[in-house]
């Protein structure tokens, strides 16, 4: 049985940039780092891996590996985005917060039950930051009930001819 997310984990271009956005502006903690000279497979590499704490325990993952190609690309939200729950007042003060240092910062954009902002990290990862809005939430069976009869719906009108 699943229990939750540990971490996810993806690649960046330099470590010491991709804590300044995630430790000093976001405020999760280095949490932990692992250096790696050999793979699994025996093959000698050069990789850091750092892991930046969330409330819940989870955490966010990092590979720096210069010795491997990796093409780095500005993300568009509907390819890959990370999305991190805050307060609402959290949201507000971060979305102050990303435009007086100059960051790329969107939104605010109101979702129906949540309202969110979006950075773009060093690595051209879009960082979105989402909060609830309590009264405009369904309870996660109603959800769950709409999520598959939207899902339903949809494969219906796209299905291959």
């Amino acid at each position: 049985m699943i229990k939750g997310l540990h971490h996810n984990a993806y690649r960046c271009r330099n470590s010491e940039e991709t804590r300044k956005f995630y430790e000093d502006f976001l405020g999760l903690p280095l949490a932990d780092a692992l250096s790696i000279s050999e793979s699994k497979t025996g093959r000698r590499t050069d990789v850091l891996h750092t892991f930046y704490r969330m409330d819940d325990g989870s955490f966010l993952a990092f590979f720096e590996a210069p010795d491997q190609e990796f093409e780095f690309k500005d993300q568009h939200d509907y390819d890959l985005h990370i999305a991190l729950e805050v307060d609402m007042d959290s949201l507000h003060k971060m979305f102050a917060k990303g435009k007086e240092m100059g960051i790329e910062t969107r939104g605010i954009s109101d979702h129906k039950s949540i309202h969110s902002i979006y950075f773009r990290d060093p690595n051209g990862y879009v960082i979105e930051l989402t909060a609830k809005i309590p009264e405009k939430t369904p309870d996660p069976e109603t959800a769950a009930a709409k999520a598959h009869e939207l899902l339903k719906k949809w494969n219906s009108e796209h299905a291959a001819a």
